[in-house]
């Protein structure tokens, strides 16, 4: 029996290969042997969770035809990575990688760290701060008050609780968006509701339009539907949005989803304009592709004096193109696990139909939290204070950013949770190997791409400040050192590996 439950591509494991790029080694630097190089690569990309843990490898020859290398560069990479831990064989069934005895499995999307790790290692990782106390004390005491009624029911509402469907269709219509109860359905995080609409409208095989970069898990959840990512490049810093190039895709590939995040952006930050979202949607429209605008950041502006342009489901009030998905776990707290869809009432009964064979329902406790906070003014009290929290945080790590790590290069957002940065011509892949030495976790680049894009980037998290702020960022430039150095081919500076 095969020990590998996937398999990844010769054509494909030399794109990612490609991907990663390193400053150029200075004179008189010993570069390492083709194959150790070959295996680093190989390593980086399992450690990295670009290539899956128990996925077969191409067959010797067949990569090294790929490569344009030897058989024999490409047979010294395997049995160096089998001699240290990432590679197991056996004749018959060929070579899948592998993680060695007591080291973790490479995180494929970007998984808080667990409590117990805290104390040793800075997380960058997870863009969420905790929780706005004492709000989620009190939302809580609040909900307790409210269960009884519920508590004589079955607890299950697959559409969400009526109360809280009516609560948010009342705050979308007070943004000037008339909205009904049967226009929503609560759904377990925005994780949940975006899960629902993939598989909804983008059965396996179907085409999903993203930004490039976009967000890293929901790209990990689209993949693993079973989707055909089309990467749609942003422009430069915080322009955002090239509105030719999107209307290019949609006619052209015809994908049956699109998905956005016009409200600072993950993880750039950037903020669509009106004409950008009006654009966005008429494009849509025109091609018959299902537009999801993900609001999760929409309340989280840190500037003062920023306008907020119209939400994108403005320019598509009856809900036929735009499905929007609103979350309480970036704007309030991740641990509280409500989300929620705006679409037509009959998008909204397809994806209730749908969630009988899935998760029924979102805890009720938690929705009636939600609905304490959205009702007694507790919500804008807690975001105001997530707001401030998140600019504190954001002006401690640009100061510190500035004076650790000069070189590297960041457009400043009005809002958000990201900073999206260019690390000083570093592999963003070896950074997040070399902070895990250092004791800073920090997510690359290619994390937010498609098929190794944004090798060069790293995005920081607004979620440390102060003192804790200046460590990690001095952390990040012992890691950068430790790359530059090429510390991990022993003493010999990394070498990008190109086909």
């Amino acid at each position: 029996m095969a020990q590998w439950t996937s398999a990844v591509g010769a054509a494909q494991l030399g794109r990612l290969l490609n991907s990663q790029q390193d400053r150029p080694a200075g004179p008189g630097t010993r570069r390492p042997p083709a194959y150790r190089a070959l295996a680093d690569g190989i390593r980086l990309l399992v450690l990295e969770g670009r290539v899956p843990v128990a996925a077969r490898l191409p067959a010797e020859r067949e990569l090294a035809l790929a490569l344009s290398v030897s058989r024999t560069t490409v047979a010294a990479a395997y049995e160096a990575l089998r001699a240290e831990g990432f590679l197991e064989s056996r004749r018959g069934a060929g070579s899948w990688t592998a993680v060695p005895a007591g080291n973790p499995l490479p995180a494929r999307g970007l998984e808080p760290l667990p409590p117990e790790a805290l104390g040793s290692l800075i997380d960058l990782g997870c863009a969420a701060l905790p929780a706005p106390e004492p709000w989620l004390t009190r939302a809580v005491q609040g909900a307790l008050e409210e269960l009884p009624p519920y508590a004589h029911t079955h607890g299950d509402y697959p559409a969400g609780l009526p109360v809280l469907r009516a609560m948010i269709a009342e705050r979308y219509t007070a943004r000037g968006i008339p909205t009904m109860p049967e226009q929503i359905m609560v759904t377990t995080g925005a994780m949940g509701a975006i899960d629902a609409i993939c598989h909804l409208f983008g059965g396996r095989g179907e085409r999903i339009a993203v930004e490039s970069p976009s967000y890293a898990n929901i790209l990990q959840l689209m993949r693993e539907a079973g989707a055909r990512l089309v990467p749609v490049a942003m422009a430069e810093g915080l322009t955002g949005w090239d509105m030719d190039r999107w209307r290019q895709v949609l006619r052209e590939a015809a994908p049956r989803i699109a998905y956005v995040v016009a409200d600072f952006h993950n993880p750039t930050g950037a903020l669509a304009d009106e004409d950008q979202r009006r654009r966005l949607v008429d494009a849509a429209r025109s091609a018959g592709t299902v537009l999801v605008a993900d609001e999760t950041m929409s309340e989280l502006w840190l500037d003062e004096g920023v306008e907020m342009p119209r939400p994108v489901c403005g320019f598509d009030p009856a809900g036929s193109t735009v499905v929007t998905v609103g979350s309480a776990s970036k704007a309030f707290w991740a641990g509280m696990r409500i989300g929620w869809v705006r679409a037509a009432p009959d998008v909204i009964r397809s994806l209730v139909a749908a969630r009988a064979y899935a998760d029924l329902g979102t805890p009720v406790l938690e929705q009636l939290a939600v609905n304490w906070l959205f009702g007694t003014g507790g919500w804008e009290q807690a975001v105001e204070l997530r707001r401030a929290q998140a600019r504190q945080n954001r002006d401690d790590l640009l100061t510190a950013l500035r004076r650790e790590l000069p070189t590297w290069e960041f457009e400043v957002p009005q809002g958000g949770l990201t900073l999206w940065v260019r690390a000083g011509g570093l592999s963003g892949s070896r950074l997040a190997e070399a902070g895990e030495r250092v004791g800073v976790r920090v997510p690359s680049g290619p994390r937010f791409g498609v098929d190794g894009a944004f090798e060069g980037y790293v995005r920081l998290p607004f979620t440390v400040g102060g003192a804790v702020a200046d460590e990690a960022a001095g952390r990040l430039a012992a890691a950068a050192r430790l790359v530059e150095a090429g510390a991990s081919g022993g003493g010999e500076a990394p070498r990008t590996f190109v086909a």
